[in-house]
């Protein structure tokens, strides 16, 4: 017997965010896997009698490993159960859903995909700005701050990076910025462009940090907090 999974973008933390798709999902599952920013508040939409695992990745914390996650998502769903694999932001942008497809399919099990809203729309509408403006951000781009080990990633297109026509946002990026911010400087990025930081997007707790590059990358080279962030910077950065 061969149950389902349905991979959930929960939001950037926000249950007022999640879609009713989610919440459906949520409320039939009989086994919820999550990640780390998707607990809380959230997983009061779950049943009562649905199994809450936490398999959130943190850096600089102790985590599951992935071959362990997507093991556990198989080991659920060949036991017959309906799965939730409950994932910060948008599933599909920067949390390893692809892997965890790949087993589910080596498995022979079926599953949806379900979107959320990816902490760079949430931050973008926290700060009262839109990603993209006619004539001045014509393109948005995704872009990790890290590898799999843990270090700026050595090819990065910083040409892209640095185009002054496009509003750049950076996943997973504090500790690598100050590194990332020098290489794009010397491929043409203004120091004084706008950057926005934004840290525990659509929680109570939320900080919007409105700077430029330069300044951005002094102050995370001196003092990096724990709080999940993400970074924007082009034109529409700090824009009021």
């Amino acid at each position: 017997m061969s149950g389902f999974v349905s991979f959930v973008g929960s939001g950037p933390g926000d249950p007022e965010l999640l879609t009713l798709k989610a919440v459906d999902r949520l409320s039939k599952a009989e086994a919820v896997l999550f990640d780390d920013l998707s607990s809380g508040p959230i997983l009061e939409h779950a049943h009562k009698d649905a199994d809450l695992v936490g398999v959130g990745k943190r850096a600089g914390r102790p985590s599951p490993k992935q071959d362990h996650v997507s093991q556990l998502l198989v080991d659920y769903a060949k036991s017959g159960a309906h799965v939730v694999r409950l994932k910060s932001g948008d599933c599909g942008i920067f949390g390893r859903l692809e892997e965890e497809i790949s087993a589910l399919q080596d498995a022979g099990i079926d599953f949806e995909i379900i979107p959320g809203v990816t902490s760079a729309s949430a931050a973008a509408a926290a700060a009262h700005i839109p990603l993209t403006r006619r004539l001045v951000a014509r393109r948005v781009q995704f872009v990790t701050g890290h590898d799999v080990a843990g270090a700026l990633p050595g090819d990065l297109n910083l040409a892209a990076l640095a185009d002054p026509g496009a509003t750049t946002v950076l996943f997973m990026p504090k500790r690598t910025f100050p590194e990332l911010a020098e290489k794009l400087f010397a491929a043409g990025l203004r120091r004084d462009c706008p950057a926005l930081l934004a840290e525990n997007v659509s929680h109570p707790d939320q900080s919007l940090h409105r700077t430029t590059m330069e300044q951005l990358a002094h102050t995370l080279s001196q003092d990096i907090s724990l709080a999940p962030g993400i970074i924007l910077f082009g034109e529409l950065a700090n824009s009021p």
